[in-house]
């Protein structure tokens, strides 16, 4: 059942192991797209490893990933908005059927709750939406170098992106550690474990 009133996911501590897994990725594709697919079945694994799964409620990756979550029993939240004259804008999605919904009031305000209760961002092919979403995560992910949230960049595609960002701005070698990019889901499993790895290592670090 959607619960609203309370709302039972912790808020991200970014000294802990990873719990809270944000899902970005395009509204437009749907069941048949293999990004829908690909993100249905990270859900799906990440929930069964006791994963939570976080999305803005919309459909496209949002809807993929709650549904993936609940195919392995898995929790969700979705952070949302219900604007009022934005044509362009996707809405709250009713097949995204989630355990608890955070209400915001804009679009920003959906996108900064995203950022504070997550662990670990996943991002997936998407449009300006979810360009604005890596942007952000991935700002904040290097200013909080040390103590940052990382990001696992799905798609092959996301190689020669990066290539493009790395030849065309000034990006550091900080800003490069943050991310890994996967190409299917064995990477997948691969780079969560290794992101685990490196949070615990820092946790022991500080204690």
């Amino acid at each position: 059942m959607l619960n609203s009133k309370k709302v039972l996911i912790p808020k991200s501590n970014r000294l802990c192991k990873i719990k809270n897994i944000v899902f970005f990725g395009g509204a437009d594709c749907d069941k048949h797209d293999p990004t829908y697919q690909e993100a249905f079945a990270a859900a799906k694994y990440a929930a069964s490893k006791g994963k939570i799964i976080i999305n803005g409620g919309g459909p496209g990756v949002m809807q993929a990933a709650s549904e993936g979550a609940k195919a392995a029993g898995g929790k969700t939240l979705v952070v949302t908005f219900y604007p009022q004259d934005l044509p362009e804008f996707e809405g709250r999605a009713v097949q995204n059927i989630a355990d608890q919904e955070i209400k915001t009031a804009n679009y920003i305000d959906r996108m900064f709750k995203l950022m504070d209760v997550a662990d670990l961002f996943i991002c997936f092919k998407g449009g300006t939406g979810t360009l604005s979403e890596w942007a952000t995560a991935w700002l904040l992910a290097h200013l909080y170098y040390g103590n940052h949230k990382p990001l696992i960049l799905y798609g092959a595609f996301w190689h020669e992106f990066m290539d493009m960002v790395d030849k065309n701005f000034v990006i550091g070698y900080k800003e490069s550690q943050v991310y890994r990019i996967v190409n299917d889901l064995s990477e997948f499993k691969v780079a969560l474990r290794i992101f685990e790895e490196e949070m615990a290592a820092r946790r022991l670090k500080l204690t």
